[in-house]
């Protein structure tokens, strides 16, 4: 454990206008004001927002495999490894389905879809064809064997995240058993990482600016009035979400010790930027470097955010099902106990079979509608204008239940250092990316580890 020094406290508070949080918020409300008023001028900023978040991908490979093959290889107790990937995807398993549960009891009891009385003839199918195309190439098959790389440096530039999983893994597994011998090379990847991490210190300075063209892009292609005609399904959706974070990720956090306001209050900084990019891929990086300085080991952090990305997407879940019987009510489909609980198995799968893929969510729900017959994958039509919208807070959903999952399993692990914890969650140390102390932090910690071996 790190002894209680300056280093955990900020000697000089920063003005209110230089904290990143604040910087993004005031980014978000120019970005829809710009949006409302001029949309063409908002729909041509849609650059800055993909620039930033390729700049955020750019990153997330070395940020991953440094991680994990530094936490693994520190451990270098590979039973240990494979419980917390056990554990892991038992929670991933458990609150994924009671997401899906959720959101198909949600929409039978609110019935968000039910009076439209839209006839499935009328729609137009070809708005929904690409993304059809797509579920269909996302077979659970194809995922499996996707995790696997063409070339192990493919797995680092690739781009898929569980392919960087699966190489870093399997290179801190190889490293933690030739012993004593690996020690130079660990040593030079936990400073490596110094490197990458104040690299990612330097990238989200432009997180206002990407938040900013993302938003702006949004409201003036979309505009705030398609809300209107479809405010029942994302009225619904955004409180089904808010209720599954409050009382369940809420009642989790409580029952080991924490609270779940406080946690969200932590990464205020990037939930607001996964609001303002619609992408919880922005903020992985900063994730996992906030998780490690809130006292979860490097090792858990490694191996629960970045797997949890893909398994662990429980906004996406409650999209699905909710999206999925909404469209059935509008066309007036019935579905019986036993079609729904169809539909429940097939979401699980579909879930999982596309994880990874950009706009997942939407091509997860027309994977399972392409399965279940009796809903007509046309009727996405009717919620592609809205998608976007409802993108953001799928998006924030799972990032918040990734957080959750990570201390969840480090204290299951018993391994949550509880005072860094603690001093973290009331504000005690200081942001990773708006203050320079964060890398004497991070080396602390890493000497700290050493010593600890």
């Amino acid at each position: 454990m790190i002894p209680a020094s300056p280093l955990l406290h900020d000697p000089a508070p920063r003005p209110w206008y230089r904290h990143l949080y604040v910087q993004v918020l005031v980014a978000i409300v120019a970005g829809v004001l710009l949006g409302h008023f001029a949309p063409a001028t908002g729909e041509a900023l849609k650059p800055l927002g993909d620039a930033f978040i390729k700049l955020v991908k750019m990153i997330i490979a070395p940020v991953i495999f440094l991680t994990i093959v530094t936490g693994i290889a520190g451990m270098r107790d590979l039973a240990a490894v494979g419980r917390v990937a056990a554990k892991a995807f038992g929670y991933f398993l458990f609150f994924s389905t009671l997401a899906l549960i959720v959101g198909l009891v949600v929409a039978n009891v609110v019935r968000p879809g039910a009076g439209l009385n839209i006839d499935p003839a009328t729609l137009d199918a070809g708005k929904v064809a690409d993304y059809a195309a797509k579920a269909h190439d996302s077979t659970l098959t194809g995922f499996l064997l996707g995790v696997i790389p063409d070339s192990f440096l493919s797995g680092l530039t690739g781009g898929n995240i569980l392919q960087t999983l699966f190489v870093a893994i399997l290179f801190g597994i190889g490293l933690a058993m030739i012993g004593e011998r690996g020690a130079r090379v660990l040593h030079a990847l936990e400073d490596l990482s110094l490197a990458v991490f104040k690299v990612v210190a330097i990238l989200m300075k432009a997180a206002p600016i990407g938040a900013f063209g993302a938003m702006a892009f949004t409201i003036g292609k979309y505009g705030v009035g398609t809300l209107a005609n479809l405010a029942a399904l994302v009225g619904t959706f955004y409180l089904t979400s808010l209720l599954f974070v409050i009382v369940v990720l809420g009642a989790v956090a409580r029952l080991c010790g924490f609270s779940i306001l406080k946690l969200i209050a932590y990464l205020k900084a990037e939930l607001l930027l996964v609001l303002g990019t619609s992408s919880s891929e922005s903020a992985l990086p900063s994730l996992i470097e906030k998780m490690e300085r809130a006292g979860c080991p490097k090792s858990i952090v490694g191996l629960v955010v970045p797997t949890g990305y893909s398994f662990n997407l429980d906004g996406t879940n409650i999209y699905m099902t909710l999206a999925a019987l909404f469209i059935a009510q509008a066309c007036n489909v019935e579905l019986t106990l036993g079609q729904q609980l169809l539909l429940l198995g097939v979401a699980m799968l579909s879930s999982k079979g596309a994880a990874g893929v950009t706009g997942a969510g939407f091509i997860t729900l027309a994977a399972t509608l392409s399965i279940v017959p009796s809903v007509p994958v046309a009727g996405m039509a009717l919620i592609l204008g809205v998608d976007r919208f409802m993108s953001e807070c799928r998006s924030l959903t799972n990032f918040i239940g990734n957080a959750v999952a990570t201390v969840v399993v480090s204290r299951w692990e018993g391994k949550l250092d509880r005072a860094q914890f603690d001093a973290a969650m009331h504000g005690q140390m200081p942001l990773p990316a708006d203050d320079d102390t964060a890398a004497t932090i991070h080396a602390a910690i890493v000497a700290e580890r050493g010593r600890a071996l």
